[in-house]
């Protein structure tokens, strides 16, 4: 793994990608397929808000820049097609050029847009039915730093390293007892004055 992905992330780099998976319903289900497994579009189509055949349609524009695959498992019906994210996790950095940049913002956008309404969700639906000692560990935080942008890349790294071993192990590796927590971050530059 490079220190740039510890995680083994799909790495997207082509504008065009990054454009195709800002749209609502194909980020949805790519984040669907990487955190749950293989599905068919109709499975999938309740969990992005879409019909069977609109979930399909984009499921096959992910296809094209390789986010997504056929998967058909063994003993699944043959006359269904089933799909698969090819990587648990996915990252891009800021392109340099002006499309690039249009696009990675959309795609930034689209990504804090589904993961606040991830945390408004865990909110209502799960924080009020966990036990103490989870409700405990869902932390919060909101911490200003002035830095320059060489120790913001370090800090990143930093923490980058320390989750690289749980991403990886995955639920497979995970010991008794675990459980998947979601960790949403977000750095946020501030404008100069």
């Amino acid at each position: 793994m490079s220190l740039r992905n510890p995680y083994g992330d799909f790495e997207i780099t082509d504008p065009q990608a990054m454009r195709a998976l800002a749209h609502p319903v194909r980020l949805a289900a790519l984040s669907w397929l990487q955190k749950n497994g293989p599905a068919t579009a109709t499975q999938l189509s309740e969990h992005v808000g879409a019909s069977p055949s609109v979930t399909s349609w984009h499921l096959r524009h992910l296809a094209n820049f390789g986010l997504v695959v056929d998967e058909q498992p063994p003993d699944a019906d043959k006359r269904q097609r089933w799909w698969r994210a090819v990587a648990r996790g996915f990252r891009y950095e800021m392109p340099d050029t002006p499309e690039g940049i249009e696009a990675g913002r959309l795609l930034r956008a689209e990504m804090m847009n589904q993961a606040l309404e991830s945390a408004q969700q865990w909110l209502v639906e799960t924080e009020p039915e966990l036990d103490p000692e989870w409700d405990r560990l869902a932390g919060s935080a909101n911490t200003r730093l002035v830095l320059t942008s060489a120790e913001a890349e370090a800090i990143e790294d930093a923490i980058e390293q320390v989750l690289a071993p749980y991403v990886q192990r995955g639920e497979e590796g995970a010991p008794e007892g675990a459980r998947a927590i979601r960790y949403l971050r977000m750095s946020l530059p501030e404008a100069t004055n």
